[in-house]
């Protein structure tokens, strides 16, 4: 089975076919701040000509439906939807943060704890925390909305060393507070849709109806207007 895999859930949009063999066969990634509305059905349309595909031979389609930006995630969710819906195919949606753990190489040897974090703006990121242990991985907490302060104090509690990836590594860096963890380097730092794949190979499909975005906070305009009462 071919998997279609959809990240826009930050800055960055990719896209990418995954085989059942555990072969990615393609991906695109732009990270030029265009609009996700302008650029991810293009990648989609662009990566299945060069493969000589067409949508009826995927198997499934999965994208990152949070946490992350709210117009990203939102665009990326409706866009799988559309294209589900009118080539009758299963979808899943996986975490952001999860699918960016898959992306990174298991570490040598047990213990390692890889921490995902996004930028959440407001001194925050969304963050959870996974450990490779017995050779697999193992998530440690839900996902989240957290301050770095706090986040830097689990880290430190858990006394094990620790990976930092995603696009909130920079705002990390800047705090100064976890300047002992291990820094991705840029071409595996960013959320992909490699790792989307990745994260649904274990997961049930579900019905395109059944797909919903993930937010962890409520947007600006809920926020304005809730403050509006």
């Amino acid at each position: 089975m071919l998997i279609l895999a959809v990240e826009s859930s930050g800055k960055p949009v990719s896209v990418a076919v995954y085989g059942s063999q555990g072969k990615l066969l393609g991906q695109y990634f732009q990270n030029t701040g265009f609009s996700h509305s302008r650029t991810l059905l293009v990648l989609v349309d662009s990566l299945l000509k060069n493969l000589d595909l067409q949508l009826s031979d995927i198997g499934l389609i999965a994208v990152s439906n949070g946490p992350g930006s709210f117009t990203g995630v939102r665009i990326g969710v409706s866009a799988v939807k559309g294209l589900a819906w009118g080539a009758d195919l299963p979808v899943c949606g996986v975490s952001a943060l999860e699918a960016m753990v898959y992306q990174v190489l298991k570490p040598p040897g047990d213990h390692i704890l890889i921490s995902p974090v996004m930028d959440a703006r407001r001194d925050q990121v969304y963050n959870a925390l996974f450990e490779w242990r017995d050779d697999s991985l193992h998530r440690l907490c839900n996902d989240r909305a957290v301050s770095i302060e706090e986040l830097a104090k689990d880290i430190n509690d858990r006394n094990m060393p620790c990976i930092l990836v995603g696009d909130g590594v920079k705002v990390c860096e800047n705090a100064g507070s976890m300047s002992g963890c291990i820094i991705m380097p840029e071409p595996i730092r960013y959320q992909t849709a490699y790792g989307v794949a990745l994260a649904a190979v274990n997961k049930d499909p579900i019905s395109a109806t059944d797909l919903e975005p993930v937010y962890l906070r409520p947007s600006q305009a809920e926020r304005i207007k809730a403050g509006s009462k």
